[in-house]
């Protein structure tokens, strides 16, 4: 995985075979993501999906949405991806820089009178690259043995599905965020790295109402097993800014009742 901090302990098992992923990104994806349940293609689906570990994931972005489902779901199929990147980036605000958006409370949300029914989140603290999330997933991957079993199932709820899943060392497998957006052809490079329902949202929101007391209680772990090594955050306090973040985000999702989409 990289270079250590010199004088640093052996790496467990679990970390050595992280590396290993890290190292032959090319050959490897991540595991069929975290279900909760599924309720035909087009109708509300209490799942979520997530692709993002290491495969191809340097130099990749990540675009998060939160979505009202209903709308989505209006959408065909095959027009899904495309109709969510016109949002992201509308052709006619190309001049403007996106001058027209609505910006509030980390919320980047398209101008006009009808009403929204997507926004996208500013991730501020990683300039919308994917590689953070990556990192931060495989940090709670490594230090997930150490911490107490009850704050271990809340963060397993939180971020299973967002930027973690808990086959991610399996033989990879592909998908495609479940029914709701057509199979990508390529695994190596995925029309969407994650997809979570509404009512996904939801329970994951009450999983951080768990997981915030408890942040402070991961600060050993993590010296333990990420403070210092390549290819994890840089800081406890940088890890915990991003498991904050994500936070936010699901409870906003939950407060609308809406999905969440996240895009390369």
């Amino acid at each position: 995985m990289g270079a250590s901090l010199e004088g640093a302990p052996p790496r467990n098992a679990h970390q050595v075979l992280g590396d290993s992923f890290a190292a032959h990104a090319e050959a490897a994806w991540a595991g069929p993501g975290v279900e909760e349940g599924v309720r035909g293609a087009n109708g509300p689906h209490a799942t979520c999906h997530a692709h993002p570990f290491y495969a191809a994931s340097m130099g990749r972005d990540l675009t998060v949405f939160m979505v009202e489902w209903g709308q989505l779901g209006a959408i065909p199929v095959e027009s899904r991806i495309g109709r969510l990147d016109d949002m992201a980036w509308p052709w006619e605000l190309d001049d403007v820089d996106n001058g027209g958006y609505e910006r509030a409370h980390g919320w980047l949300r398209p101008p006009g009178r009808a009403p929204a029914w997507c926004a996208e989140c500013n991730f501020l603290n990683t300039t919308g690259a994917h590689i953070p999330h990556v990192r931060a997933g495989a940090a709670w991957s490594d230090m997930r043995p150490l911490v107490d079993a009850s704050v271990r199932e809340a963060v397993d709820s939180f971020l299973g599905g967002l930027i973690w899943d808990a086959d991610q060392a399996d033989v990879p497998a592909a998908s495609g965020g479940g029914e709701v957006f057509p199979p990508a052809t390529d695994r190596m490079h995925p029309n969407v790295l994650l997809a979570c329902s509404p009512e996904a949202a939801a329970g994951k929101a009450r999983a951080w109402e768990r997981v915030e007391p408890s942040l402070e209680g991961l600060r050993g772990p993590f010296a333990v097993e990420c403070e210092g090594w390549a290819g994890r955050p840089d800081t406890y306090e940088g890890f915990v800014a991003l498991l904050r973040a994500w936070g936010g985000v699901v409870k906003e999702a939950a407060r609308r009742g809406w999905g969440l989409v996240g895009l390369p």
